[in-house]
């Protein structure tokens, strides 16, 4: 797996991804997938309205995750406008009506057990990201929270997917493909502030009650103490669970927000999402977790935790990684966890 470090602002820290991978594979991974897009007609006038907007937004509210996107952009040579259009590309097709999830995840929070809270998480993506995956660790003036480490991709924000922080703060996200959007927090901005700014699951909520969001995806998140939540992130405003054992996959639950998310439309990903939620909702609650029970929890295939593919160009799980809030550090297995390749990282300082 491969891992940087930096310490610095933002923007230093985007640069800091050069060298360790080349532009080619971060361009096939993110700009030739917009530029796909736009031959395809998704990225058209109204898709460029909404971006201009989805900046403005930023702009005002997370100036910190648009420094850092110039960073990683200048790193690699690539177009910053591109990459910021990638990140959104899964909300541009829902816009026009969702696509197949390429996206997937399973994740899930415990606030007790022998070794302490846990935020678990199967990463199901292109086979593409197999060799950019990245552990950032990353410190700097912007963050409040001590070291943060995070697992992502390279060409992208910091915690792409997940991440901790030395406060004892973990976070992980999911894909919900949904049929309403509106100008707001995209997820892949909120997290790296979320483990920027925030020390307790009381604090983050807090940060994600307090502006609009762009609507698809939840989070799921422990800290140090005990404290547990999940989030479904609608536009409509955010749907909040707190205490025990949470769990998402990749539908809203809430009985307010379910009837926002896409139809699988024969998608592998989207149209087990409701059995992995299902299996998770059996088997999570009551029981002591440790890490080495979560481990092969997400090794499991009889429901399709652990997702392969027949090719690259298809999603699979293509890592698997388990936060320990009281040590604040990771486990984690590139790859399909059920090869067991797993690798401790140092925690957070």
């Amino acid at each position: 797996m491969i891992e940087v470090s930096a310490t610095g602002s933002t923007y230093v820290r985007g640069r800091a991804q050069a060298g360790a991978a080349t532009a080619a594979a971060i361009r096939r991974a993110t700009v030739e997938r917009v530029e796909r897009a736009r031959a395809e007609g998704l990225i058209d006038s109204e898709a460029d309205s909404y971006l201009m907007a989805q900046r403005r937004f930023h702009e005002t509210h997370d100036p910190e995750g648009l420094s850092e996107l110039l960073g990683v952009a200048e790193a690699f040579g690539l177009p910053e406008a591109d990459l910021f259009a990638h990140l959104h590309l899964g909300t541009l097709r829902d816009m026009r009506g969702g696509a197949a999830l390429i996206e997937g995840c399973s994740a899930w929070a415990v606030g007790q057990g022998p070794d302490g809270p846990l935020v678990v998480k199967n990463r199901d993506y292109s086979g593409q990201h197999l060799g950019i995956q990245c552990i950032l660790r990353h410190s700097g003036p912007d963050i409040s929270t001590g070291q943060v480490l995070s697992l992502g991709s390279l060409g992208s924000l910091a915690a792409w997917s997940s991440g901790i922080n030395a406060a004892g703060l973990a976070v992980a996200d999911t894909q919900v493909s949904v049929n309403r959007h509106r100008v707001g927090w995209l997820r892949y901005f909120l997290l790296p502030r979320l483990l920027a700014r925030a020390t307790s699951v009381g604090e983050a909520l807090a940060l994600v009650r307090s502006l609009p969001h762009a609507g698809g995806g939840t989070l799921v998140m422990a800290d140090r103490s005990g404290a547990t939540a999940a989030v479904e992130l609608s536009a409509t405003g955010p749907v909040v669970a707190e205490g025990g054992a949470q769990w998402r996959t990749n539908h809203y639950t809430a009985p307010g927000v379910a009837g926002e998310t896409l139809g699988a439309d024969g998608d592998r990903i989207a149209g087990n999402s409701h059995a992995r939620f299902d299996y998770l909702s059996r088997i999570l609650p009551g029981q002591t977790w440790t890490v080495a029970a979560a481990r092969g929890l997400m090794a499991t295939h009889s429901v399709p935790l652990c997702q392969h593919a027949a090719s690259e160009a298809d999603a699979e799980t293509i890592s698997s990684v388990v936060y320990s809030c009281r040590l604040g550090a990771m486990e984690i297995a590139e790859g399909t966890p059920c090869l067991g390749r797993w690798q401790a990282i140092a925690p957070c300082r």
